[in-house]
């Protein structure tokens, strides 16, 4: 692995982010698109049908179930059931809250067991059987990268749900998919600076990480951020997704010379770890003459209670949290709006996966709206170059090089005295989105290629 691809001059200097105007939101109704030709799974009735395809069981459940109840309230909202949520302060105004274009939307769902094979059979049933125009969801990148794929052979789009790997808008993309979450690059270009001002530049970082694109990617991404500020790499030990007891992955750390445990594992994984990592000691460790420190790249608030007092302490990155507007203000608005309808139905305060999910549903149908048409090269070009505002993450930008969201990136760190067990993470700071862009061709996202729009049938 080559030592940098983020160089120094890479990590822009942290800040208060600035404002960006939004682009008039493009209006296709009544040309290109106006004639409707044979596309996939055309709604030709009363009702529209989309596909949630989430991890119902295996190690990132817990996300899938937020990811549902996401999905569940999107749809309600655009029925015009509910309260409206971000529908009230989305910068478009071309959903009206009576389905899409017209028609109620209606939705399936199907298990990905955070399995690539089994996330394309329930995602192709979805498409074949009950006729999905659109999949969403996943909490496993390699399970959106394998059911990318299988929605860009099939003509259908795929908004993409938790994805956090490199690969899923770099060499794997699609012109089908779309992703709103931050990825791994975003993360490390965002925490490298945290991580230099906490730990200082002269540490020894040990890796464990998910044996899989998202965890290859990840820590790539942290390792290169880190050697660029001073820190060494003294190993990088791939683990099974299916793994759920770490000790003896924990047992050779101590011994390895390294000061910090960087743990580049997600959801129940990461749950299981970080306890098995505190367990052994590491939290009060001494290594060099230092403490010994834990960073885990990527986690929610979701999995914070997962993992309980174990995560005091432990920097890590969010795509978004639930407590952003209240403590930084009107530049993320909508992020009370949907805190409060998701709390009022379901009784706790939404995770970054069921917020992602919930807005990935909202974009796909604005577009649709904006467009005038269900044709999915209809909805590539109403998302491609799309300016927005009001979904919780400030002025974001959906890059029609390969659909991925730009936008502010949270870095945060578990409290060490937390009022309650849904508050046990708090904002270190927020990275301004021009911190995290990079070029398409930017060597952790190389060899990619978007191809045509795929309209199906």
């Amino acid at each position: 692995m080559s030592k940098s691809h983020l160089t120094r001059r890479g990590l822009i200097k942290t800040g208060a982010a600035t404002g960006a105007a939004l682009a008039t939101p493009t209006l296709f109704t009544g040309a290109a698109w106006a004639q409707e030709q044979g596309f996939a799974n055309a709604p030709t009735g009363d009702t529209v049908t989309l596909g949630f395809n989430v991890p119902q069981t295996g190690p990132y459940a817990d996300e899938g179930a937020d990811e549902l109840r996401a999905f569940e309230l999107a749809v309600e909202h655009l029925n015009g059931e509910g309260d409206g949520g971000m529908l009230q302060t989305f910068s478009s105004d071309a959903l009206q809250g009576n389905g899409i274009n017209g028609k109620r939307v209606e939705y399936v769902t199907g298990d990905t067991q955070t399995k690539s094979d089994a996330a394309r059979a329930s995602a192709r049933s979805m498409i074949e059987k009950d006729g999905a125009i659109m999949i969403s969801g996943g909490s496993s990148s390699g399970v959106a990268v394998a059911v990318q794929g299988l929605c860009q052979d099939a003509g259908i789009i795929f908004m993409a749900g938790l994805t956090h790997s490199n690969d899923t808008t770099g060499k794997d993309r699609k012109a089908n998919g779309f992703r709103h979450f931050f990825n791994a690059y975003q993360s490390a270009a965002a925490m490298g600076p945290v991580l230099e001002r906490l730990y200082g530049t002269d540490r020894k970082a040990y890796h464990l990480t998910a044996d899989y694109t998202w965890g290859w990617t990840t820590q790539e991404s942290m390792q290169a951020a880190t050697e660029a500020m001073g820190w060494e790499t003294v190993n990088n030990v791939l683990t099974p997704l299916a793994a759920t007891d770490f000790s003896s992955y924990i047992t050779p750390v101590l011994q390895s010379g390294a000061d910090v445990l960087f743990l580049n594992h997600y959801g129940g994984n990461m749950v299981n770890s970080l306890t098995n990592a505190v367990q052994f000691g590491l939290k009060e460790a001494q290594a060099n003459g230092k403490q010994f420190e834990i960073v885990v790249p990527l986690y929610s608030e979701l999995m914070a209670r997962g993992a309980g007092q174990n995560i005091a302490g432990i920097p890590g990155s969010q795509n978004w949290d639930w407590k952003l507007e209240n403590q930084l203000g009107e530049r993320y608005k909508g992020t009370n709006a949907f805190v409060q309808s998701f709390g009022e139905k379901f009784g706790f305060p939404p995770s970054q996966a069921a917020h992602t999910c919930y807005v990935q549903t909202l974009l796909y149908a604005d577009a649709v709206a904006r467009a005038g048409s269900f044709n999915p090269c209809a909805v590539v070009e109403a998302l491609e170059g799309f300016e927005f505002d009001g979904m919780g993450n400030g002025p974001t930008l959906y890059r029609a090089e390969d659909h991925q969201c730009f936008k502010d990136v949270v870095v945060t760190r578990g409290k060490e005295n937390p009022e309650n067990e849904f508050d046990l993470v708090e904002i270190v700071e927020v990275t301004p989105t021009e911190a995290v862009t990079y070029e398409p061709d930017h060597p952790m996202f190389a060899g990619g290629d978007l191809g045509e729009c795929n309209p199906g049938a």
